[in-house]
C-alpha cells in the first residue's frame, strides 16, 4: 500500500474515533434523585448520629479513651514495624582468604587479605508468621 494512502487511512479511521467519542452526551451517572448530601444526612439520622460516639459503635469501631494504653495495637512501635513483620531470612557470610600473588603483565604483588561475602545473592525475606519472632 502506497504511504499516502495509509495516512489518509490513519488519519480517516482517528477522526472517527474522535468523532464518536465527542458525540456522546449520555451520562453514565442518573441526573434525578437525591443529592448526596440529602442521602448523607438520612443515612446519619437512621443511625442517631447526634452524638458521633453512637457512629462510631454502630460502624463497630471501639472506644478510645484518653491515655496510652488503649492505642495498644493501634501505634507503630520498635516491635511492630516491618524488621519484624517481615523479618530476614538468615544469609550466613563467607569468610575467604586470598593467598599472597603477583598479578597484570607487570607481576605487582598483591599480599594476602580476607575478605567476606553473602551466601546466598539476594536478601530474602520471611512472610508474617513463616518464622517464629523472638519477643
Amino acid at each position: 500500500m502506497p504511504q499516502p494512502l495509509q495516512a489518509i487511512l490513519a488519519i480517516a479511521s482517528i477522526s472517527l474515533v474522535l468523532g464518536g467519542c465527542a458525540g456522546a452526551k449520555e451520562s453514565v451517572l442518573p441526573q434525578d434523585g437525591p443529592s448526596m448530601e440529602a442521602i448523607y444526612d438520612a443515612h446519619m439520622r437512621e443511625l442517631g448520629a447526634q452524638d458521633p460516639t453512637v457512629v462510631r459503635g454502630a460502624l463497630g469501631a471501639r472506644r478510645i479513651n484518653s491515655g496510652e494504653e488503649d492505642l495498644v495495637g493501634y501505634t507503630r512501635e520498635a516491635f511492630n514495624e516491618l524488621d519484624v513483620t517481615f523479618p530476614r531470612l538468615p544469609n550466613p557470610s563467607l569468610v575467604m582468604y586470598v593467598f599472597p600473588h603477583l598479578t597484570g603483565s607487570e607481576r605487582t604483588p598483591v599480599p594476602g587479605y580476607t575478605t567476606a561475602f553473602p551466601l546466598y545473592e539476594r536478601v530474602e525475606y520471611a512472610l508474617p508468621g513463616e518464622v517464629a519472632t523472638p519477643r
